[in-house]
């Protein structure tokens, strides 16, 4: 059974179409992730779905409330946590959440089960300003915020965005917690390593999903082998691939550069081939297994090419 549901949203802003016809729906009990980079429209998405923006088009309901007209309802049902930190930063740890406890008509000690994970580790702060809590710490509090009522379904905007490593790899098992204890999830992301932590993704570019479906399914279907290379003169090796006729895509990947051939190829010899043609020093070539990363990159550049066919058909 869906708990959130999305059919054909259309969001413009000055003609630019920041949601272009989207549709997906979120199981309950799901950890469902916007895969995506800043610009994609995530954001529009999270805040139509949470009763705080109006689509030009299109459908969307929460728990089976219409987003429009039971606003009221929905606002009861879910919990937000927007991408920047919208507590009061004068208030202390405690005033916030006893603020926002009073709001819902709950407190504290009432939703203690849900937050206590949680709660326990921003006790100790709890007479410090929010202001002057780290971003850990800050993130923390937001979550707390958000649940403190005890909500149906969870939304969270690019949770982790500017947070250290230690701190999102926290935030990611409190999510598994929350998901466990029947909490529909629904969190965007622009970090592609995090979208193997959930239970399905969109990836989303432009306003457009790509694809839809769990992490492994989407790297299984990347469709050509993938190749990693790297030598000494990185940028005269990337160049001169780019200029090769046999090279259909390759780009910067960490230390290496990742490619695949026109043709269905998966012989390493026959990259090495390639590589060694480009008269650069410190050769290496090897398969890769591919990741989220590639497959988006894979997406987007079909995407692209689509469109331009497109303009082109249009006379454009």
């Amino acid at each position: 059974m869906s708990s959130v549901s999305v059919k054909n949203i259309v969001k413009t802003y000055g003609g630019v179409k920041a949601v272009n016809d989207i549709s997906f729906d979120v199981q309950k009990g799901e950890l469902f992730g916007l895969i995506g980079p800043d610009g994609a429209g995530k954001t529009s998405i999270f805040r139509i779905l949470t009763t705080l923006l109006l689509a030009d088009s299109g459908t969307a309901t929460v728990e089976n409330f219409d987003v429009v007209n039971d606003y009221r309802e929905i606002r009861n049902r879910v919990g937000y946590m927007p991408g920047r930190f919208s507590l009061y930063q004068d208030l202390t740890v405690k005033e916030n959440l006893t603020f926002f406890a009073t709001i819902f008509g709950t407190t504290i000690e009432e939703n203690y089960d849900l937050i206590k994970d949680i709660y326990e580790q921003i006790k100790p702060f709890s007479d410090r300003r929010a202001g002057k809590l780290s971003g850990g710490m800050k993130q923390k509090l937001a979550l707390c915020c958000a649940l403190i009522h005890k909500p149906e379904v969870l939304f969270l905007d690019e949770p982790t965005t500017g947070v250290d490593v230690v701190s999102r790899k926290e935030f990611w098992e409190m999510l598994d917690k929350l998901k466990k204890q029947g909490i529909t999830i629904v969190v965007s992301t622009p970090y592609m390593d995090e979208a193997t932590l959930c239970d399905r993704i969109a990836l989303i570019q432009n306003g457009i999903i790509m694809s839809i479906d769990t992490p492994d399914h989407i790297i299984r279907r990347f469709p050509k082998t993938l190749f990693a290379a790297k030598a000494d003169n990185m940028y005269k090796l990337l160049e001169n691939l780019r200029n090769n006729t046999e090279v259909e895509s390759c780009y910067a990947f960490g230390e290496y550069l990742h490619l695949t051939l026109k043709t269905d190829d998966t012989d390493p010899s026959t990259v090495m081939q390639i590589v060694r043609d480009q008269n650069v020093s410190g050769l290496e070539t090897k398969v890769v297994t591919p990741t989220i990363e590639d497959s988006f990159i894979r997406l987007m550049n079909e995407n692209t090419h689509d469109e331009a066919l497109k303009e082109k058909a249009n006379g454009k």
